[in-house]
């Protein structure tokens, strides 16, 4: 099992520390995924019988599709320990200096978020993954000097919902670059389900569908509708789900049959109701519902693209059709 030596910081949100206790910890076990899953295995394989560290690996895609658990996985089947960070985290060379220092053989770096990484740390990081060396400037002005310092084999694994913030060179130096798409309804089903007998906690095979179905492509957002669900099943019945609970606790929770929940509706809404359904820039439907960008960008946009929601113009964001459809809005009242 992969050992994390964290550079994280201790406090935890509840969902992470749920994320983790029901974490696959090998491929075998990770559902979904195939293409990348299966390329994975062979490049592993293939780097144990050379006796080297894997190399680097850049995954991407929207969030809650598996990017930390996959980086937990590589780690596990190298047999290596994993250290974590996120780009946010790292604002100066020191910071950077400070976890690379501390690696081991064949560790692996995790470094989510890896686009909100500082430039000039990015050209520090360079020499790092190439050569294994460390360059950084210590002191100022005239005392300033150069030191090195070697590092040994390591893996970095790099997550980020947004590939295209990564500079060129950046992204070159990965050997590895593998998106992460969205689940079907199928893949998600077998996610409840392995949820379900990891927890103790029953569901028939009715419910786990209805589940998978209203959780956007996504088994961080399956896992905690769940958890959810799950306490409906504890405190109105005998802890078992059953479509019946499942319908009623989604219901409760605005999360229709589709999965879009009421910032969905209210994002749609806004366009709609205040920009005659667009186009409208994001800045404006941020202001408009009180979210922040990047969070309508990487949380909830994707999934309203791909499913025929919303399209993106160069003169901003429309709402379609099938959205004032889904919303029961006629489009010729506006």
């Amino acid at each position: 099992m992969a050992k994390e030596r964290g550079v994280t910081s201790a406090n935890k949100l509840e969902e992470d520390i749920f994320e983790k206790s029901i974490r696959p910890s090998n491929l075998n076990e990770y559902i979904g995924q195939t293409e990348v899953k299966d390329n994975l295995s062979i490049f592993i394989k293939a780097a144990k019988m050379r006796e080297e560290s894997l190399d680097h690996v850049l995954l991407y895609g929207p969030p809650g599709l598996g990017k930390t658990t996959l980086a937990y996985i590589i780690a596990n089947e190298m047999g290596s320990n994993i250290k974590t960070t996120s780009g946010p985290a790292i604002e100066k060379s020191g910071d950077l200096a400070a976890v690379l220092s501390t690696l081991e053989p064949g560790d692996v770096l995790f470094i989510d978020e890896i686009h909100r990484m500082p430039r000039f740390i990015e050209e520090i990081l360079y020499p790092a993954m190439e050569d294994f060396s460390l360059e950084i400037i210590v002191g100022a002005d005239s005392t300033a000097r150069n030191i090195k310092i070697d590092l040994p084999p390591f893996t970095l694994v790099g997550a980020t919902t947004r590939a295209g913030d990564l500079t060129g060179p950046l992204r070159d130096r990965f050997g590895i670059v593998s998106k992460l798409n969205y689940y079907d309804i199928s893949e998600l089903t077998d996610i409840v389900k392995r949820t379900s007998t990891v927890l103790d906690c029953p569901i028939t095979d009715e419910a786990a569908v209805e589940l998978a179905r209203r959780s956007r492509g996504t088994p961080r957002i399956a896992n905690r509708l769940f958890r959810r669900v799950r306490d409906f099943a504890l405190v109105m019945g005998n802890g078992d789900i059953d479509i019946d609970i499942t319908q009623i606790a989604l219901d409760k929770l605005k999360v229709d049959k589709l999965g879009l929940d009421e910032t969905d509706y209210n994002l749609l809404r806004s366009i709609i109701e205040k920009f005659d359904g667009g186009p409208v820039g994001i800045e404006a439907i941020a202001s408009s519902i009180g979210e922040e960008q990047t969070t309508i960008e990487d949380v909830y946009e994707p999934y309203l693209l791909q499913n025929g929601f919303l399209k993106r113009t160069n003169r901003g964001r429309i709402v379609t059709d099938k959205a004032y459809k889904h919303l029961n809005i006629d489009k010729e009242d506006k």
